[in-house]
This record gives structure tokens, C-alpha cells and sequence, in this order.
């Protein structure tokens, strides 16, 4: 289950730091919209922080597999990425056109929460 929470950590932190530096890109690549105005960009960069510091906290907790740290960690990663499949699903039925990432993004999260999921139900062995 190591290999669960370091490519959490790599996809993550990749995701925040791209948010971070080119928030209107990635916005384009998934969503196919614009970040208008200083508060978008400046809310944009506060989730690409928080994406970054997922990956870094997923990094340093690879190696607790089944401790404490790990088991907390995954659960929070199974609810987050849950949520995203929902939040995305949501905008890519309301929305009229969608970027080109976002199903792809929408079947990534649902993969790494069905992992997320099986690990912390004692089905790792």
C-alpha cells in the first residue's frame, strides 16, 4: 500500500503545483473556463497550495503503511477524492463544454478512491 499513497503524492502535488504556477491553464485543460478577477486566481493558487501540501503529506506517510498516520491519511484521501468525482461530475453534466482533462481527471479520482477504499477495509495484505 506504500505504492497508494506515493502515487497519490506525485499526481497531487503535480496537480497543486500546476494550479499554483499556471492556474489558468489548468483551469482551461479541465473546465474549459477562465479564472476572472483577482479573488479567482488568488482562490485558485489557495486550492493549488493545498493540493501541493496533500502530496507532501501523502509522500511522508507512505512508509506508515497500516499505522496510524496511514489510516488517516487514506481515509481523507478516499473522502477528497470521492468529493472531486462528485464536484466534477456535477460541472461536466451542468456545463455546455468541458475541458479536455476532465473526464479523464473524473475517472482518475474514482480509481484512486476505489484503491483508497479497498486498502482501508483491511482487504491489503
Amino acid at each position: 500500500m506504500k505504492r497508494l499513497l506515493a502515487l497519490t503524492a506525485l499526481l497531487e502535488a503535480g496537480a497543486g503545483l500546476a494550479v499554483l504556477l499556471v492556474p489558468q491553464v489548468f483551469v482551461e485543460l479541465l473546465l474549459h473556463g477562465t479564472l476572472d478577477g483577482t479573488v479567482a486566481l488568488t482562490v485558485a493558487r489557495i486550492a493549488g497550495v493545498a493540493l501541493l501540501a496533500l502530496g507532501v503529506a501523502c509522500w511522508f506517510a507512505r512508509g506508515d503503511t497500516g499505522g496510524a498516520a496511514w489510516l488517516g491519511l487514506t481515509k481523507a484521501m478516499a473522502l477528497y477524492n470521492l468529493g472531486v468525482v462528485l464536484v466534477l461530475v456535477v460541472a461536466g453534466l451542468q456545463m455546455a463544454t468541458v475541458g479536455i482533462l476532465l473526464w479523464p481527471a473524473v475517472i482518475i479520482h474514482a480509481v484512486m478512491a476505489g484503491w483508497c477504499v479497498w486498502a482501508v477495509t483491511g482487504k491489503r495484505a
